[in-house]
């Protein structure tokens, strides 16, 4: 395993994170989950995210224990807070002060920890003032509650602004959280250049752009039994990918990471880390095999030729479009 500094700051985490979205306290069992992190642990993952809205805080609790008895300080473990959770009433939601002060408690006690080493605003919340909910931050780092504060799919403008307020109350962002992967660049036209001049790290999810990049989806077939796409969560992310044309694209991309003695999860997760502000790619497991495969991805270099090929078959159908934001414009209750 490789590490990378989190930003402009000094904690490192491993390239491969172990995340748990859509797996535990919804697609797997428990003791499949705990051997999951287990692997994770093994093959020398110290970074652990989560969120509290995740199975509606079970995942939260599944990764805790699974966790319980580790070397607190050999991990780094990460949490989120702004979508709905509990009975999702009024206050159940968004980043105000109220919902991010309950968040941050009850989020530690689920994880069976006095802190986490990140905290993220897994949105922007257009319904609260940006200075009520940098200030609730800047109270979590000073009572210890959380080391680190990150962002999740923020545009290049919140994330200016959410910085601006960090630095004038005391504290730092140093990450943001968005998609990224061969066909999903997004973040390259105008966050990683406003992330690389402020000084905040990337840590993507769905790398493999959920399981289309293993090649496991072929065009023309029906979809395999048991994969993300026949999840009723799963299928509404990855209906958009389900294209022949572009499926036919994917597969080939077979010979590229042959010829690189990968296999195409490798190559995808290998694909993200080459892009410098990148410090993790974020990877889920429903079997422990997995993730002792996917972290083989940890410190391998693409050459030039290898990345124009990846584009050649592949860029055409990759969503660019540096304007579009995924945050609510109103609350979810």
């Amino acid at each position: 395993m490789e590490y990378r500094h989190l930003g402009r700051s000094g904690l490192k985490i491993s390239e491969i994170t172990y995340g748990n979205w859509l797996t535990h306290g919804s697609q797997v069992e428990n003791d499949v989950a705990r051997r999951c992190v287990r692997a994770a642990l093994d093959a020398g993952i110290t970074t652990f995210d989560t969120a509290d809205t995740y199975a509606n805080t079970v995942a939260e609790s599944v990764l805790g224990e699974a966790l319980s008895g580790q070397r607190r300080e050999s991990l780094e473990i990460f949490t989120k807070v702004y979508f709905p959770t509990g009975p999702k009433g009024p206050n159940d939601t968004g980043l105000s002060r109220k919902h991010i002060m309950e968040s941050i408690d009850a989020s530690l006690k689920r994880l069976g920890t006095d802190y986490v080493d990140l905290y993220q605003a897994h949105r922007f919340d257009h319904a609260t003032p940006l200075e009520e909910t940098m200030q609730a931050f800047a109270d979590i780092v000073r009572t210890g509650r959380a080391l680190y504060i990150g962002v999740s799919e923020w545009t290049a403008d919140q994330i200016s602004r959410g910085h601006a307020l960090a630095q004038q109350m005391g504290f730092q962002l140093i990450s943001n959280q968005p998609e990224y992967n061969m066909l999903y660049r997004v973040i390259e036209g105008q966050v990683v250049p406003r992330c690389e001049d402020l000084g905040l790290s990337q840590i993507v999810w769905s790398p493999m752009a959920q399981g289309v990049l293993t090649g496991k989806y072929k065009p023309g077939q029906p979809l395999p039994e048991g994969s993300r796409a026949t999840d009723e969560e799963g299928s509404r992310m990855i209906g958009r990918y389900l294209d022949d044309e572009l499926l036919e694209g994917v597969q080939k991309l077979r010979s590229i990471a042959e010829d690189n003695g990968l296999t195409m999860a490798q190559l995808s997760i290998a694909w993200v880390l080459q892009n410098r502000n990148v410090a993790s790619a974020l990877v889920g497991a429903s079997r422990p095999e997995q993730i002792t495969s996917n972290v083989a991805a940890a410190g391998v270099v693409l050459d030039e030729a290898t990345m124009e090929s990846i584009d050649a078959v592949i860029g055409h159908f990759a969503e660019v479009d540096p304007t579009i934001d995924r945050t609510p414009k109103q609350r979810l209750v």
